[in-house]
Parts: C-alpha cells; structure tokens; sequence
C-alpha cells in the first residue's frame, strides 16, 4: 500500500476508535494502538511497518514531547526527580531489571540476552506516560510530576547502559568497561550542566528586570507571527541534536529543551496560539499516527516459546505496578493514586523498542527475542491506560484535581 494511503487510513481508523474509547472514559491512545494492531500483520494485513512510518512517528515522538515540556514547570519536574522523586525512580528500575535477569537465568540465556530483557523490562516511556496523562489532563498533578520524572530517569539510565555496551570495543575486559562508563557519565552531566545553565541563565536575567517576552517578540517581528512555531521547533530540535550527539536518544534532550520553554518567554495570547497549534498537529494528526504504527509492529507470529512469552509479560507489569505502588506510598502518596502511579510507569512505548531493535541490528539479540520484547512493548503500552482507568475511575480523577487526594 502507498504511504499516502496508509497513512489516510491510519488517521482515519486511529481517531474513530480512539474518540470511542475517549467516549468510554479511556485514554485515546488505548483505540489509536489497537488501530494499528486491527490494520497490520496480526488481523487484516492492510498495512505493514515501513520506515517512513517510522520517521513520521519520530516527528510525532517529538512533537508530543514538545507539546508536554511547554504544559510543565521545569522547577517541579526537577524537584519530583530529588527525593521522594528519586526514591521512585530507582525502585521502578531496579525490581523489573532485577526481574528480567531472573528470568533470563531461569530460562537459561546469554549474559548480553539478559542485560537487554532487564533493561527493557525497565524502561517506561516518556511520550507515552506524557500522553496518557495529557489526555486525561493530569499533566499537573503529582502523578505526572513523578511519573515523567521516573520515566526521564529510567531511560537516560537504560540509554546510559545501552550506550557503555554499544562502545565497548570487542573483547573488552574490566579496565575498557570502567573508561566506558566514565565517558558517558561525563556526557549525561554535560547535557544536563547545558540544560541547567540555560535555566540559570533566563532567572538571573528575570532577576535583573529583562522582560523574556522581548526576545520571542523581536524574532516574531522578523520572521512572521506564523515562524513562532518553527522557532520554538528549532529551540528544541537544538537540545534533541546535542542529546543525539553525546550518546543519548533525541527524547530525552528534547523534554528537557521543551522544560524550559514557559509563559515566561511569551507574550499570553502568543503562549496560547502555540499551544493551539501543536494541540491542532500533534493531538489531531501525527500522534495517532504514532500510536497506531506502535500497534503494526504487534504480530501473533511473534508468540514462540509461550511460557517464556507469559512470564516476561507477567513480571514486566507486576514489578512496575508494584515499584510504583510501593515508591508511592513511601512517598506518601493515597493507595488508590500509588496504584495509579504503577500503571502509569507500564507504557514502554517507543523507547523500549528503539533499545530492542538497536540491540538487534547490532546482532546481539536474535529474532526471538526480539520478538518478544517488541510483543511486551506492546502489550504493556496497551494494557498501560486500560490498568489505570479500571484503578482511578473518572470521579477519582475529578476528586483528585479538586482536592488533590483521592479516596
């Protein structure tokens, strides 16, 4: 099929089950993905993965992570990543990874099998916990402040892991390992020194009366009120590119790039007009696109040894629903909203799947495994928005953005 088709009839079936679901008090994203699954190898066979859906869905990947740094506040994301914040994030990627090596073990695979099982077992992915959380306008709540800031975490750990195996030269002995990890350990303080000195930088000027607006407005009288857009892309597209050139996936540098874009640096009714646009691009083109071609790449063909099949699926959502539940509790969180949290941290998404296919175009996972991780990629990112409408009705949402608790 034409990509111009698949597409056309991507958008069209992704947003018609996606507004059922919505209609239904779940998340769009559960519709947009089982799109893709009804529309790919696993039912009708209509549409098959290509790369240039995958590029169409990286733009979105990036948009949908655009879109979400402006809605936040930069002070509160670090501040859930310190702390309580912290104590989460560590307790979300130490008891799937450790359960990935137990399975490994149990099952009898290689060393290098087992460090990718658990690192994907531990990822939660960024756009997914963002969208999921923006469709139900829970973005500023603490569930979204924890929940991003663990999925930040665990991906730049498991980007940082997979970035020390990818530059081990071969035959690398314990000395190779240790100068490996230090070079990385330099390059994620890098972007985060650049990251951090950007935001010194714009409150020392605040605090010395420089109005911020005035830099947004001056490009908009060169270029047209209509490059406000392009301008904030090319802000962001600039933390993606140095987050790609030390190592690390584009996500994390563009959250982080978007994180610091606020009202502060905008005039309000050009704050509101570019929050109306991406909504217009993202939410109503290129993010079910993105959520769908997540759903062509399930195929029941993938099933092969179903009792190993079973337990990776089975300890991926049980470890991080507990991480989740336990982290939040100590965090003092309500059960109801720690659970929450727990369901939240499942969606692996499209960040588990690049560490998947990079660790198998580099030969050192075969095709069954990876398989099975694309299978619990899937899987779970579906399951992910179900999990936590069946945990947090729709009038514990309502009480919980009212109050902030929940019964």
């Amino acid at each position: 099929m034409q990509l111009l088709t698949s597409l056309l009839l991507l958008i069209i079936v992704a947003r018609l089950i996606g507004h059922l679901f919505a209609r239904f008090g779940q998340p769009a994203i559960v519709g947009e993905m089982l799109a893709g699954v009804l529309l790919g190898p696993s039912v009708l066979d209509l549409i098959q993965p290509s790369e240039a859906l995958s590029g169409i869905s990286q733009l979105a990947v990036f948009l949908v992570v655009l879109s979400a740094g402006i809605e936040m506040d930069f002070q509160r994301v670090i501040t859930a990543m310190r702390g309580r914040g912290l104590i989460i994030a560590l307790l979300g990627f130490m008891l799937p990874f450790i359960a990935g090596v137990l399975i490994a073990q149990a099952f009898e695979l290689d060393p290098m099998r087992m460090v990718f099982l658990g690192l994907c077992i531990a990822i939660t992915a960024l756009p997914v916990a963002v969208k999921m959380l923006s469709d139900l306008h829970l973005l500023d709540t603490p569930i979204a402040g924890y929940a991003i800031a663990t999925a930040v975490i665990n991906d730049v750990v498991a980007l940082f892991i997979l970035g020390i195996i990818l530059a081990l030269p071969q035959g690398s002995g314990a000395s190779e390992l240790l100068a490996t990890g230090a070079v990385a350990s330099l390059k994620l303080l890098g972007l985060l020194a650049i990251v951090l000195g950007f935001n010194l930088f714009t409150r020392w000027l605040e605090r010395r009366g420089f109005n911020l607006s005035v830099v947004s407005e001056r490009l908009i009288g060169i270029f047209g009120a209509e490059a406000l857009f392009g301008i904030v892309a090319v802000f962001v597209l600039f933390f993606g590119m140095v987050s790609e050139t030390l190592g690390f996936h584009f996500v994390i540098g563009a959250f982080f790039g978007a994180l610091l874009l606020d009202k502060r640096q905008f005039v309000p009714e050009r704050f509101e007009d570019l929050k109306k646009t991406m909504a217009s691009v993202t939410a109503g083109f290129l993010s079910p696109i993105f959520f769908a071609d997540m759903g062509l790449d399930f195929t029941f063909r993938a099933l092969g040894q179903y009792d190993f099949v079973i337990t990776v699926l089975l300890a991926s959502i049980a470890t991080k629903v507990v991480a989740g539940w336990w982290g939040g509790r100590l965090a003092g969180m309500g059960h109801r909203e720690a659970l929450g949290l727990g369901c939240v941290l499942n969606g692996r998404g499209v960040m588990e799947l690049v560490v998947a296919t990079i660790a198998y175009d580099r030969g050192f996972i075969g095709p069954s495994m990876f398989s099975v991780l694309v299978l619990m990629g899937v899987v779970t990112t579906l399951l992910c928005p179900i999990m936590f409408g069946a945990v947090v009705k729709p009038h514990h949402r309502e009480q919980y953005l009212r109050s902030g608790r929940m019964d």
